[in-house]
C-alpha cells in the first residue's frame, strides 16, 4: 500500500516500522510533526520534553536500557543537546538511537542558518540525509540498523523542504524489537576520564569502519547519464539538480554525509569532465573533495547563503534562465503579524508606550519587534531574554533596571528560562521579567508543555504552577495580569519597574487560536463617530484597516478582544 506523506510523517512511519519504543523531543519547526505523528502509534511511547538536552538524554537512557529510541529537534535545538550528543558519541549505544535534526536553509522560521553537519563531524557521529518522503521512511529504518551495527547514535539530517513536502511512501508492517537485556558496563557508559580515554580510539576506529561501509552502501548511489557534467549532492539539493539538469548530467547522490566516502567520489569524478558539488549552506562535501585531491566546483558557483533551487542550478550550470513575472513595485509587502486577538498585542503596546528596553526571546511573541509596535530590542536564543537582560543591567546599572524588561513565553521559560531567573535571584539584579503565558507552545503549532496540564497525547499531566515556581526560585514579587486589560497591565509594569528587587509579571491569557477559547462577538466601527485619527492602528491588529478614511473592522477576523476600544477615545469602536 502506498500513501502520500509529508517527509516528517514518513519519518515517523519509519520509526514505527523499525520497532522504535521511546520517542522524546522538543517541538521546533521544521521537525515538530515527526514526534506528533509517531505519538499516534500506540506501540511507541512519545513525549514532549522541556528542552532538547533532556530529550536526547531520555533517548540515550532508553537506548542503554535496550530499547530502540528517538529524539527530534531543529538545528538550533541541536546546540542545546550538544552536551549529551558529544559524549554519546563516546559511549555508543545498546539498542539503536536515532536523532532527527531539521535544518532551515533560508531561515523560514529560525534565528540563524547553521549547518548541522558540523555537529556530526565534531561529535564524530554518523549522519545520513534523505531527499524525499520515501527515503525519510527508509532512512529512519536504516538509521536504527546502522546505529546498532556501528555502536553509535545516528543523526538523520532533514531540511525544511524535505520535512514539509509530500511524495508517495510504501507502508510496511512494524517489526517488533525485543528489549536487549541490560548488562552493567561502567567502562562503556561511565564517562569519567579514565574510561573516556579508552573509548576515544574506538570512536576513531568506528569512523574508519563507517567510511569503508559508505564506499559500497546502498544509501550512496551513482547515476550515469551524460558525463560532461557530474553532480555530487545530498538531500534536497539532489532533487533540485535532478529536476534542473535531467539526463544532461550524471549524479553521485550521497545518503551518508558523515563520514564521507573517498573511493566512490574519486571514481565518479574520474569519469566526469566537470564536477559540481551542490550543497545548501556550508562547503562540507566540497572541502572533503578538495582534501582528497579532487578538482570540483562548489561555492565558487553556488552561494553559502540561503536555499538553492532548480532555477539556480539551471542558471549556474547550464546558463539557462526561466521567464518569470515581476510584481509591480506598488504591491505592498506583507510581513508576518500577530493574529487578531493575540494576547501579546496589548502587552507589547504597553511596553512600546512606556519606551522601555525589551530583551526578547524565541516564540510567536517575537513579532512584537515588528511595526507598528516595535517593542523589542534583542532576540538571541531560547532563554536569553532573562540572562541577557541580567547582564545588560549589571553593565548599565540601576538606571537601566528601572527602564528594561525581559519577555519570555511559558514554554520557552520551561525550556531554558528558569536558570536565567535563578541567576537573577542569586546574583541580585533588580530585573523585571514578564512571562507571556498563553497556555500553549504557540509558534510551532500548539504543542503542550509542562505548564499546560496535558502531555503530548492530550492526557492529564502535572502542571507547573508558574507563580509558585518563581517564588521558589527566590522572586518575592510575582504579579499576574490580563493583557486584554491594557490600563491595568501598564500600571503593574510601572509598579514592578519601580521596585528595588527582582520581580516577575505573568501576562496570562490563552492563545486566541486555541479551540476551547470562547470569543466575544466581533466589534465594528461606528463611522458617524470615527474621525479617521488612526489611533487604533497603533496596535497593529490585522482585523483593522482604513476604507474611505474611516476605520473598518473585518468581522471574519475580529474576536472581540476589545483592546482597540481602549485606543479609541471617541467611542467609535462598539459591539
Amino acid at each position: 500500500m502506498k500513501k502520500l506523506m509529508l517527509g516528517n510523517e514518513a519519518f515517523a512511519r519509519g520509526l514505527y516500522e523499525a520497532g522504535c519504543r521511546i520517542a522524546s523531543s522538543y517541538p521546533g519547526t521544521p521537525s515538530t510533526e515527526i514526534t506528533e505523528e509517531v505519538a499516534k502509534y500506540d506501540e511507541v511511547y512519545a513525549e514532549w520534553a522541556p528542552n532538547e538536552k533532556v530529550a536526547m538524554e531520555v533517548a540515550l537512557g532508553a537506548s542503554i536500557a535496550g530499547a530502540r529510541s528517538f529524539c527530534a529537534m531543529k538545528h538550533v535545538g541541536l546546540n542545546v543537546a550538544a552536551d549529551p550528543l558529544y559524549t554519546a558519541g563516546y559511549t555508543g549505544v545498546t539498542a539503536g538511537m536515532v536523532i532527527a535534526v531539521a535544518d532551515d536553509p533560508g531561515m523560514h522560521s529560525s534565528q540563524n542558518e547553521q549547518d548541522s553537519r558540523h555537529h556530526a563531524i565534531a561529535s564524530k557521529v554518523m549522519m545520513i540525509e534523505p531527499s524525499d518522503s520515501a527515503e525519510c521512511k527508509e532512512f529512519a529504518k536504516a538509521a536504527f540498523d546502522l546505529s546498532e551495527k556501528f555502536d553509535t547514535p545516528v543523526i538523520v539530517r532533514m531540511s525544511t523542504r524535505v520535512a514539509h513536502s509530500q511524495s508517495a511512501v510504501e507502508l510496511c508492517e512494524r517489526e517488533e524489537k525485543e528489549l536487549i537485556p541490560y548488562t552493567k558496563n561502567a567502562q562503556k557508559f561511565v564517562m569519567m576520564p579514565g574510561n573516556a580515554i579508552r573509548r576515544h580510539p574506538e570512536v576513531e576506529q568506528r569512523l574508519v569502519d563507517i567510511r569503508e561501509y559508505a564506499e559500497t552502501s546502498p544509501l550512496n548511489r551513482v547515476e550515469y547519464n551524460d558525463t560532461k557534467i557530474g553532480v555530487i549532492a545530498a538531500g534536497i539539493s539532489y532533487q533540485y539538480a535532478r529536476e534542473a539538469l535531467g539526463n544532461k548530467a550524471s549524479y553521485l547522490k550521497l545518503g551518508i554525509v558523515n563520514p564521507l566516502p573517498v573511493e566512490i567520489i574519486k571514481d565518479f569524478c574520474s569519469k566526469c569532465e566537470t564536477v559540481y558539488v551542490i550543497e545548501q549552506l556550508d562547503d562540507i562535501i566540497e572541502t572533503h573533495c578538495k582534501k582528497i585531491g579532487l578538482n570540483v566546483h562548489g561555492k565558487d558557483t553556488f552561494s553559502l547563503l540561503g536555499e538553492i533551487s532548480q532555477s539556480i542550478v539551471r542558471e549556474k550550470i547550464l546558463g539557462e534562465t526561466a521567464e518569470f513575472a515581476e510584481f509591480p513595485e506598488s504591491v505592498p509587502v506583507r510581513p508576518p503579524v500577530m493574529c487578531a486577538g493575540c494576547p501579546h498585542r496589548g502587552l507589547f503596546y504597553c511596553l512600546s508606550k512606556l519606551g522601555v528596553t525589551v530583551s526578547g526571546d524565541i516564540g510567536c511573541y517575537t513579532l512584537g519587534a515588528t511595526a507598528p509596535l516595535c517593542a523589542m530590542d534583542t532576540t538571541i536564543c531560547m532563554g536569553a531574554s532573562i540572562s541577557g537582560l541580567h547582564g545588560f543591567n549589571k553593565a548599565r546599572g540601576a538606571e537601566s533596571e528601572k527602564k528594561s524588561v525581559a519577555v519570555i513565553g511559558d514554554s520557552t521559560f520551561m525550556h531554558s528560562g528558569m536558570t536565567g531567573l535563578v541567576n537573577i535571584a542569586y546574583n541580585a539584579s533588580n530585573t523585571t521579567v514578564i512571562i507571556l503565558d498563553n497556555s500553549i507552545t504557540g509558534m510551532t503549532g500548539h504543542q503542550q508543555n509542562p505548564t499546560t496540564g496535558k502531555n503530548l497525547k492530550g492526557d492529564p499531566a502535572a502542571a507547573v504552577n508558574l507563580e509558585e515556581l518563581c517564588k521558589a526560585i527566590g522572586i518575592k514579587s510575582v504579579r499576574v495580569v490580563d493583557p486584554y486589560h491594557m490600563a491595568e497591565t501598564e500600571a503593574v509594569i510601572k509598579e514592578e519597574l519601580a521596585k528595588d528587587e527582582p520581580s516577575v509579571i505573568i501576562s496570562r491569557r490563552p492563545c486566541a487560536l486555541l479551540k476551547y477559547v470562547k470569543h466575544n462577538p466581533p466589534l465594528r466601527c461606528d463611522h458617524d463617530k470615527c474621525v479617521g485619527c488612526k489611533q487604533c492602528l497603533k496596535i497593529g491588529c490585522p482585523a483593522i484597516s482604513v476604507h474611505d478614511k474611516k476605520m473598518t473592522i473585518d468581522h471574519t477576523q475580529c474576536v472581540g478582544c476589545g483592546i482597540c476600544t481602549e485606543m479609541c477615545k471617541l467611542g467609535a469602536i462598539v459591539k
